[in-house]
């Protein structure tokens, strides 16, 4: 065998390596799919109050900065329900044995965060956003045996 054949034989071996380990992302990529756990829906319910919580916030501090402190309560529910969900989320996609017991705490986080919420909903979007995923959320918990 000489030097040419060698070069090609191993371009031929490393081509064939690279795409057996790309048909195998690919498997598992489409495995990850398709299992996502036993938590996915709470999950999902937990990133959409941190969404909808974040561009409430921001809202609330926007208004307190302009001199309305009647949004100071509503500042501080969503912030809890923000650190709460957060967590939920992260362990929730993780499968982790805490989740029962986090999920009572976020649910009262919830709750109080949508009273606060619908003080102002009628009148402001994130409000009415974040308090309306905060029941998504309390449900979603429910339904998980809250």
């Amino acid at each position: 065998m000489d030097r040419r054949e060698a070069l090609l034989g191993s371009g031929m071996l490393a081509l064939s390596a690279l795409a057996l380990a790309g048909r195998a992302s690919a498997e598992e990529g489409t495995h990850m799919l398709h299992d996502g756990g036993r938590y996915t829906t709470l999950a999902k319910a937990a990133a959409s109050c941190v969404s909808t919580g974040q561009v409430c916030m921001r809202h609330c501090l926007d208004l307190m900065a302009s001199g309305n402190t009647e949004f100071a309560a509503c500042s501080k529910s969503v912030s809890q329900m923000l650190t709460l969900c957060t967590a939920l989320q992260g362990l929730a996609n993780q499968d982790s044995h805490y989740v029962p017991d986090l999920v009572k705490v976020a649910t009262n986080a919830c709750n109080d965060c949508e009273q606060s919420c619908e003080k102002h909903a009628d009148k402001h979007e994130p409000c009415k956003a974040c308090m309306e995923s905060c029941r998504a959320c309390v449900k979603a918990c429910r339904e998980f045996g809250v």
